[in-house]
């Protein structure tokens, strides 16, 4: 008789995906070519997507695990949602260096807020299948509309966030910010 797969496999795995993540975004950055303080300043696009980056992976990550925490099984439909919002995570260090290097150029912001809108859309899809999934008792109906509303709306702000990028990229680059202060709390906002 076979037993049920756990998920601490799947969780550990992705766990070492979002570390090595983090080394990846960190190995992109560069001194400046003058050891002056006034070279280091001019460096500000790198610093900022740098920055902005390391706090979203830091973000995603500790979503992915308050999320985890409703797997009973790992699923072959939980690995492969689960493969596809590491994927998404995993755009985010070339996203970063291209922004950076372009100085918040327009189509590189737009592409970064292209991964931020994929990596919310298979986010979306873990919801789905490990909170609906989970027993009434255990999600209550007020914290899973919470947590679907909440996904939808900024999954379409990071829509906004492309488009808007195309035109005016601080702009763009503004609104992932802001959806990304939404979600610094994984529970559902204004639930216990």
């Amino acid at each position: 008789m076979r037993t049920r797969a756990t998920p601490e496999r799947l969780s550990t795995f992705s766990d070492g995906v979002f570390a090595v993540l983090i080394t990846v975004l960190v190995l992109e950055l560069r001194p400046p070519e003058q050891p002056t303080f006034q070279a280091l300043m001019l460096l500000w696009p790198t610093w900022l997507s740098y920055a902005v980056s390391y706090v979203f992976i830091a973000i995603v990550w500790a979503n992915h695990h308050h999320l985890m925490r409703y797997a009973t099984e790992a699923t072959p439909r939980l690995m492969w949602f689960n493969f596809a919002h590491l994927f998404s995570v995993s755009l985010l260090p070339l996203s970063t260096a291209w922004m950076a290097v372009s100085e918040l150029a327009p189509q590189p912001v737009a592409f970064y807020a292209a991964v931020f809108f994929l990596v919310n859309a298979t986010y979306i899809f873990l919801i789905r299948e490990l909170v609906d999934g989970a027993p009434g008792d255990e999600v209550p109906a007020t914290v899973r509309r919470i947590m679907h509303i909440r996904s939808v709306v900024t999954l379409c702000l990071f829509g906004v966030a492309i488009f808007a990028a195309l035109k005016f990229p601080v702009l763009g680059l503004g609104i992932c910010c802001c959806c990304l202060i939404v979600y610094l709390k994984p529970e559902a906002p204004w639930t216990r």
